[in-house]
């Protein structure tokens, strides 16, 4: 279209970096604006014609995509891992490179989600640096006991009502003062954790979709709200092909030499040397929540006849229960996608 400008951005947190192009492909403009509401605003209404913008996937990337969606024809959001680097850099000309790409639509967009899953993503971090904060306290704890020597197995050393006796175990005032303050962080951690995750939950909640995934085997209200978050809605994968790779549940292989000489020919290995295993490029939050479903779904009669099927087929159990993850992502993505709660009489023993 003759109309059209493709804008790249290079941001900055205090200096966002402008390349305007036109339809041609020839530089309009280039301006360095302010990483701020009020100037990025007044930028793009003044350009003209079908505005298409783009930046890369980063810090204040989701408030970009929120201001300017409004202002603009489309907004590309992209990780800068799946872009070639160049030679040469500079805040202009990758801002310049960015534009020419979103120009030749050679850039993958990202998907950013509405204002209702961001806001569900940013309680869903609260819940989840809560959690990691209250495990790094706990481990900590114990090896100030563990450094001494002391026994400090289970959880019996995180109870209030046992914290004088444990206490009294260390001999000396530096360990106990110590041990005294992370078990104070602790108990100030755990009302936080709670209310965090009671805030996230009922948020989520809210979701129209929320009580079929709630019938899902393995799947408890903080997973479903942390698959609501994620993923927000099931219709951007258009099979489990597509999801499979998004949470690591991907089954890639990679080979060497796959090439022998054989009577002065170059022929193709008949036996390859190659390795299996998941793909490493994908969401690890979502990765983490398919995996603990799966083991928690072990309880199920049918889910557990299908890991037994596995079983009884050769597969070690940690390749079985990553068989019954990718069972569940397939269940949940079909489930999701026709707003149907779980049905045990319908799972099949085959994949």
């Amino acid at each position: 279209m003759t109309n059209c400008t493709y804008v790249g951005m290079d941001v900055h947190k205090a200096i966002t970096v402008i390349v305007v192009l036109n339809a041609a492909g020839q530089v309009e403009s280039q301006t360095q604006i302010r990483t701020q509401s009020g100037p990025l605003q007044a930028f793009f209404r003044g350009l003209r014609g079908s505005v298409h913008i783009a930046f890369e996937e980063g810090t204040q990337s989701t408030w970009l995509y929120q201001l300017l969606k409004p202002l603009v024809a489309s907004v590309t959001v992209f990780d800068a891992r799946t872009v070639p680097k160049a030679r040469q850099k500079s805040d202009d000309k990758d801002a310049e490179k960015i534009a020419r790409l979103l120009r030749s639509g050679d850039l993958r967009p990202i998907y950013k989600g509405d204002q209702a899953q961001q806001q569900l993503k940013h309680l869903g971090r609260s819940y989840e640096n809560l959690v990691a904060d209250i495990v790094c306290v706990k481990n900590r704890l114990k090896a100030v006991y563990r450094g001494l020597g002391i026994a400090c197995e289970g959880r019996e050393i995180y109870r209030a009502d046992r914290r004088s006796e444990f206490l009294a175990k260390l001999p000396e005032h530096g360990e106990r003062a110590r041990a005294e303050l992370l078990l104070d962080q602790l108990a100030a951690l755990r009302p936080l954790h709670k209310q965090a995750k009671q805030r996230f939950t009922q948020q989520a909640r809210k979701h129209p979709d929320y009580a079929c995934l709630l019938s899902l085997p393995g799947f408890g209200e903080v997973r479903v709200s942390q698959l609501l978050a994620i993923i927000g809605t099931p219709h951007r994968f258009r099979t489990k092909r597509q999801l499979w790779p998004y949470a690591g549940l991907s089954v890639v292989t990679r080979s060497t030499a796959d090439y022998q000489e054989e009577d002065g020919r170059i022929v193709k290995t008949k036996k390859k040397s190659s390795t299996r295993g998941l793909n490493r490029n994908h969401h690890p939050r979502l990765k983490q929540v398919f995996k603990g479903a799966a083991l928690t779904a072990l309880s199920s009669p049918e889910i557990r006849a299908y890991y037994d099927q596995q079983i009884a087929q050769g597969a070690s159990a940690a390749l079985a229960r990553v068989s019954v993850a990718r069972k569940l992502a397939s269940i949940t993505l079909t489930l999701w996608q026709n707003r149907k709660e779980y049905d045990p009489s319908k799972v099949i023993s085959t994949r």
